[in-house]
């Protein structure tokens, strides 16, 4: 990614399967469930799979509508977040793709959230009356609209891949999907910023760079094979695709040279550049090569600054943890601090390039303010 260049889609994921997303409501799951919407796998084409209701799908499928209305989903979001974008993958869907769309959201209270029907995630099902009754009483069709009514292109592989805007500044926990008037999309994504809980008090000790805690990537050098934004998701790795991956650099030298502490002798490195949800002081840094055997960096250092925008700015970067040799497929925790900070902003550095699945940013924050941008 340029430093010039900041689309929403470079921000965190919000809806995904394995940032927490979930269906809580669908009108009708005849040909494919809604829950295919959060996969995080990219959608598959199978020639000659068929179900008992139909070509199986890989994506959210409702049947050809014949009855008044037009179908639509809820979506809870893994936290409560400001959303920045969506993108629609209507991939593989070309005479079946829903033809229009909308996106509508809002933030709902636990008392709201309690009274949720129960999810039947089953093919060949539409939403039962009693359900259809209870999830009423939210009145969802009233939420605000965050994407109106817009146009979709069928999931040919010119076509399928589509964003779209949001420019709502308020904070919301849950979304409503609208076809209009049925038919599929294969993926959706929502893109934007996590509102952390405020720590229980204002010495707790947390990961100040977790997404769950608002922390965010802004930059990075190199994101071949997989987003430095997944360092920072909650839980273990679950393979190499979920963590950060660079290519390999083209500038390596024929012959591998390194020094009496084993550090490979290279000139170029990969880097990201993370704004923490709270800036804070850092006591323990963990990096986790889990997965990543013949493809681990190096080395990596942390460097660290105090800045309201590390955007076009000339920054004073400090090191924070300096260059340390990494072993693959393990996790490794460093208590080495050079400077603790406080730290707004910090720059991750591997040398030369290949994956980490994991990295843990441990302090404190100095106030209770969230960095919000």
């Amino acid at each position: 990614m340029s430093a010039n260049k900041f689309e929403f889609s470079e921000l965190t994921e919000l809806i995904s399967e394995s940032n927490g997303g979930k269906i809580i409501f669908a009108t009708d799951d005849w040909f494919a469930v809604a829950e295919n919407l959060l996969k995080d796998e990219e959608p598959v084409w199978q020639e000659d799979a068929y179900t008992e209701f139909g070509k199986w799908m890989d994506g959210w499928e409702t049947r050809r509508r014949r009855s008044a209305g037009h179908d639509w989903a809820i979506i809870a979001l893994g936290h409560r977040s400001i959303i920045k974008g969506f993108y629609v993958d209507t991939g593989y869907f070309t005479g079946n793709h829903a033809p229009r769309f909308s996106i509508q959201a809002a933030r709902l209270a636990e008392n709201e959230i309690s009274s949720f029907p129960i999810r039947n995630s089953q093919m060949g099902t539409a939403a039962s009356k009693e359900a259809r009754m209870q999830i009423a009483r939210l009145k969802s069709e009233n939420w605000t609209t965050i994407v109106p009514q817009t146009e979709l292109q069928p999931g040919y592989e010119a076509t399928r891949r589509q964003n779209f805007h949001s420019t709502s500044t308020e904070q919301w926990t849950h979304l409503r999907l609208n076809l209009f008037p049925d038919g599929g999309i294969a993926r959706l994504r929502a893109y934007g910023l996590i509102i952390p809980q405020k720590p229980r008090e204002f010495a707790e000790r947390i990961d100040l760079v977790a997404q769950q805690n608002g922390g965010v990537c802004e930059e990075y050098s190199n994101a071949h094979y997989g987003h430095p934004r997944n360092l920072i998701k909650s839980g273990n790795s679950s393979s190499m695709k979920d963590g950060w991956e660079t290519a390999r650099r083209l500038d390596r030298p024929p012959i591998i040279q390194i020094d009496d502490s084993g550090i490979l002798q290279f000139s170029g490195s990969e880097w990201a550049i993370f704004r923490l949800g709270y800036v804070g002081t850092v006591d323990t840094i963990e990096v986790d090569t889990a997965y990543f055997r013949g493809n681990f960096p190096d080395s990596v250092k942390v460097e660290g600054t105090l800045a309201p925008d590390v955007a076009n700015k000339i920054l004073n970067w400090k090191i924070i943890l300096p260059t340390q040799k990494l072993s693959p497929n393990r996790l490794h925790i460093y208590t080495n601090i050079t400077w603790p900070g406080p730290v707004s902003h910090i720059r991750i550095i591997i040398n030369p390039d290949g994956g980490i699945s994991r990295f843990r940013f441990w302090g404190h924050p100095e106030n209770e303010n969230f960095q919000v941008n």
